[in-house]
């Protein structure tokens, strides 16, 4: 009677060894397949590389977006493009031609110096760029004192202050020359009238037609001492070389 208690007994034995031999293999093959690639963390978890992507740190992955980075190649070539275009305004950046004045496109006039002066011997010419863009004014004007003049007034070549480059102005800006009307007293004549014409970038050439320069006084009394200088931004420059003569 005693022996199928002891069967029993050992049947049930016998099944708990085999659930926990179940249960060791089965936590084994999960432990094996969280290892494995296509694990939670891979398949869509806050992964290092995602979490340091949403910290900003250096090193982290970044989206790719399908847009070429600057490499300083062509991308950065077309900025130093549109940077010259800016500069220099329509054309080809610092190198467009700056063009030369023109008579229709200045405004022109001249005084006495000093301004209480009883005689008009010392003049400042003047002229103003009333146009819309720079322009070139090149070397000295020539000038005739007198409708009777028989050649243009004699330039002081030391006056020159950048000699071979012309006198660049911005729209508005003013440009002098300084004219001595008298210089000895030698060959003194009347002179009711100024004619100025502008030089042209060749040695000899003209732009344009002469302009009448209104006088400060009429009429000049003028001599063969005559002189002029060459064009200045600095008023004050031209007329030292005038002044003390």
């Amino acid at each position: 009677m005693n022996i199928p208690a002891l069967s029993t007994r050992t049947h049930r034995t016998t099944g708990r060894r085999a659930c926990a031999l179940a249960a060791g293999v089965l936590a084994a093959l999960l432990a094996t397949t969280a290892c494995q690639p296509g694990s939670a963390d891979d398949a869509g978890g806050p992964g290092p590389a995602t979490s340091a992507a949403k910290s900003g740190e250096p090193g982290a992955a970044q989206p790719d977006t399908g847009t070429a980075q600057p490499d300083g190649g062509a991308a950065a070539d077309q900025g130093a493009g549109k940077a010259d275009g800016a500069a220099g305004g329509q054309g080809a950046g610092a190198d467009r031609k700056v063009p030369d004045c023109t008579p229709e496109h200045l405004a022109v006039s001249a005084v006495k110096e000093p301004a209480d002066s009883k005689e008009a011997r010392h003049l400042l010419v003047t002229v103003q760029n009333t146009g819309d863009t720079p322009c070139n004014l090149h070397r000295y004007p020539y000038l005739r004192l007198g409708a009777d003049a028989q050649s243009t007034v004699p330039v002081i070549e030391d006056s020159a202050l950048e000699p071979g480059k012309p006198v660049t102005l911005a729209r508005g800006a003013e440009a002098y020359a300084a004219l001595l009307v008298s210089g000895g007293g030698r060959d003194e004549y009347e002179a009711d009238s100024l004619a100025l014409t502008l030089q042209g970038p060749e040695q000899g050439t003209t732009i344009g037609e002469p302009v009448d320069v209104p006088l400060p006084a009429k009429p000049l009394y003028a001599d063969d001492g005559q002189l002029v200088t060459y064009w200045t931004t600095a008023s004050g420059a031209a007329l030292d070389f005038i002044m003390s003569r």
